[in-house]
């Protein structure tokens, strides 16, 4: 039986939504609802803008996607929703942090979900944190993990930009409780 080279599917164009002729938003929504993601809480400090002028802030945003991307060097990426208000901040300010939430902290990660919030100095106000050495932003307490990165590069896709940090600290403060794990739409733990 001689070996013959698999037919190929044919090239469609995809429409000027971006989508694959038959995938709706709504499709793609509820397909990807149903891979489980960690929670985690990206943090950076947004400098002041003159030295005159009020001190800088403190900026957080929940994330589900984040994920390792290299051992050597130790690189991790976040997809950010382009035009946010950490995706704008990080495109200026290399230095971020991410605390990998435990199941007992869903109601940080609801807090930084939030869409429309004023400002994220409130939200900070009665959650135990620590300042970053590497990059001065805040490390949730009692997080199962931490870890301190800078921008190495960010590349936009479809409406997000991917930003590859390279790891400049990790650490495990709290072995205690299980992940916070978002699945169908909603904050879950394990087991």
């Amino acid at each position: 039986m001689p070996n013959t080279p698999p037919a190929t599917a044919p090239m469609i164009p995809p429409p000027a939504s971006g989508h694959a002729v038959g995938v709706s938003n709504d499709e793609f929504r509820a397909a990807m609802a149903r891979l489980a993601a960690g929670v985690v809480l990206v943090t950076a400090f947004e400098p002041p803008l003159a030295a005159e002028g009020p001190g800088g802030e403190d900026v957080g945003m929940t994330a589900t996607a984040f994920l390792s991307v290299s051992l050597d060097p130790p690189l991790v990426l976040v997809s950010l929703r382009t035009g946010s208000r950490m995706d704008d901040l990080l495109d200026e300010q290399p230095l971020w942090a991410v605390s990998v939430l435990s199941e007992s902290q869903r109601h940080i990660a609801g807090r930084f979900a939030m869409k429309g919030r004023i400002s994220d100095r409130l939200l900070f106000e009665d959650i135990p944190y620590v300042r970053g050495k590497a990059t001065g932003a805040l490390l949730v307490g009692g997080a199962l993990a931490t870890l301190e990165c800078r921008t190495e590069q960010r590349v936009e896709a479809g409406d997000h930009t991917l930003v590859i940090g390279r790891v400049l600290t990790a650490d495990v403060p709290s072995a205690d409780g299980g992940p916070l794990t978002y699945f169908r739409g909603r904050y879950r733990q394990l087991g």
